[in-house]
Formats: structure tokens, C-alpha cells, sequence
């Protein structure tokens, strides 16, 4: 058990070691089905917020994530789009970037999925939870948290959040058994500058949130709607054919199933922009019907072969 001056978490932690619990593909939690309620006040009519509207920041710091490149993604996004539709979250850098008035968001992070509807839906609640960690955090506390199974919606949203700002390098990553195992990193502030939970909130009410597979979500898109995709980068004939996504195998075959559901959407009218591995794998899936153009994250766009870095990504842009 925590020492007695866990308050907050005093009632709610089981010494059970996980923080993940197993999520199958196409199936979503009892707690996602609520979203469905936020999108019918939405009108299809969409436009990023009004230049008033306060600047957010991802509230997660995510492998991979695309705030970097979040000012290029905004220009290719045409003006009075329908919903904005994003299939793997994550951190969320380009929806808190282009902020729409409408969106569908999803991911297979059953986790990560429970600390965005909690922020939506008790913003408050998971702010005094992650005071307490902040005011507590010490490295045996992080181990005690990191083991821990806590009961309520809104404590295992802090948990995460608390967990991914303090773990090494924000990665997420978990065991065999589904139990998240990364070390305690560096970092030691868990309440950031940055945070603005009642305007994350705000802007997550126009949102669908959604524990499933990417095709279920891309499937939805259609005419004026827009795509932003952040697959994982899985390559053909790769060390081992695939790569670890949340607790599921994100294989070469799911990235020709990400191909084909993009391909179906252009087809119902949907701009699709997408970033992904600069493999000529990669490249010959979307050789018809999209732009190609090699990224790296030092200078966004690469120009020159020259210029260009070891480690470059694909921006692909349906035309």
C-alpha cells in the first residue's frame, strides 16, 4: 500500500501490477459509447476556431509526435472543411494546432483514450489527482504509481498523465502482460506551464473519442472532411515485419490496410494527409493519387537529396 499521505489515491490503489488493460481491435470500453452523444449538436459546417481562441498545447508528450510539423500540416488544409478525423491520436499535436469545430479521434491506447474523455468530462477532478502526484513524486513514489491499479476513471487518467511526464523521455511502452514498465526518467515537474485543462476541455467537447481500429474511423470520413494520419512507421521486409503498436502488432499488412481505407476516402471526396516512412515500401503503396514529399524533423521539409537526413519521414498528400 501507499504511506497514509496519499490521500487522494489512499481508497483507490489495488497492488496489481498493470496500467494498461487489454484492448481488443475493434471492440471499445463500456465509457466510449458516451462520446457519440458530443457529435450531434455539431454542425458539418467546419473552420478552425476564431484567431481568439487560446493557443494548446498536447497535454502528453508522445514518441513520434507531430507538433514539429503541425505548421506545415495547417496549410494544407483547405478552407471550410467538414470534420476533422484523426485515427492515431496520440498526442494530439495537429488537432490542438488546427483546433476544428468538429473532430473524430481514436486510437487503440485504451489508456490514452480514458485521460482525453476524462479531461473532457472532469477536468477538475484529474487536476487536484495530478497536484497530488506532483506534490508526492519522488522516485519510489513512481514505482508505487507505475504498479499500481487504480479504480476510477478520472485517478487513472492522472496516473497516465503523471506517468508520461515523468517516465524516460515520455516514451509509453509496455510488457507481455500488458503492464507499463518504462524507467522514471529525468523530468521532476508533473504540473507543466503549459497546461489549460478547462480550454482542453472546451475543445475536446466538439470531439468524438474513440478506443478502436484506424480503419473504423477512417471508414467514417467522407466528402470535405479532412484525414491526418500518424501510422506507425512499420517498412516492407523490415528486421521483423512489424512493430509494436500500444499492445497490438501494427503489421505491413495493416499498412496496406491503411493504404486501401485512404484510398476509399479520397474516393468519397476526403483530403488525406499523412505521415509515414521514407522507404521505397512506403512510396510505392501511395505512388497513385497522392504527393510525396521527404521530411525530417530538423529542417521539416528536405529539399536537396543533399540536405536531406538519415532518418527521413513521408509527408503524403492526397491530390
Amino acid at each position: 500500500m501507499l504511506p497514509k499521505s496519499t490521500n487522494l489515491l489512499s481508497n483507490e490503489v489495488r497492488s496489481v501490477p498493470a496500467i494498461t488493460h487489454k484492448i481488443k481491435s475493434l471492440q471499445e470500453p463500456n465509457w466510449a459509447h458516451s462520446t457519440k452523444r458530443h457529435m450531434t449538436a455539431i454542425s458539418t459546417a467546419n473552420a478552425t476556431v476564431p484567431a481568439a481562441a487560446p493557443q494548446l498545447t498536447p497535454f502528453l508528450k508522445w514518441a513520434g509526435g507531430k507538433r514539429w510539423l503541425s505548421e506545415h500540416v495547417l496549410e494544407l488544409i483547405p478552407e471550410g472543411f467538414g470534420t476533422y478525423f484523426e485515427p492515431f491520436l496520440g498526442s494530439g499535436a495537429i488537432f490542438f494546432s488546427l483546433q476544428p469545430r468538429a473532430a473524430v479521434l481514436s486510437d487503440l491506447n485504451g489508456d490514452l483514450i480514458n485521460a482525453y474523455i476524462s479531461i473532457r468530462d472532469c477536468s477538475e477532478k484529474v487536476n487536484k489527482a495530478l497536484r497530488q502526484h506532483h506534490r508526492q513524486h519522488s522516485k519510489d513514489y513512481y514505482y508505487r504509481i507505475r504498479a499500481s491499479t487504480l479504480r476510477t476513471q478520472h485517478t487513472r487518467a492522472a496516473q497516465f498523465i503523471y506517468l508520461n511526464r515523468t517516465c524516460w523521455n515520455g516514451l509509453y511502452r509496455v510488457n507481455l502482460a500488458g503492464a507499463f514498465n518504462v524507467p522514471i526518467g529525468t523530468k521532476t515537474k508533473v504540473i507543466l506551464d503549459t497546461d489549460d485543462f478547462p480550454a482542453t476541455a472546451e475543445l475536446l467537447s466538439r470531439a468524438e473519442l474513440h478506443c478502436r481500429d484506424f480503419e473504423i474511423t477512417i471508414n467514417l470520413a467522407g466528402a470535405n472532411d479532412v484525414i491526418f494520419a500518424d501510422p506507425p512507421y512499420t517498412i516492407h521486409h523490415n528486421h521483423n515485419g512489424f512493430v509494436k503498436y500500444n499492445e497490438n502488432i501494427f503489421s505491413w499488412r495493416d499498412q496496406i490496410r491503411l493504404r486501401d481505407a485512404t484510398v476509399r476516402a479520397v474516393a468519397r471526396g476526403a483530403k488525406i494527409i499523412m505521415t509515414n516512412a521514407n522507404h521505397e515500401s512506403v512510396r510505392e503503396l501511395y505512388s497513385e493519387g497522392f504527393t510525396l514529399t521527404p521530411m525530417s524533423r530538423m529542417s521539416v521539409i528536405a529539399g536537396a537529396s543533399t540536405a536531406r537526413k538519415a532518418y527521413e519521414e513521408l509527408l503524403i498528400v492526397s491530390v
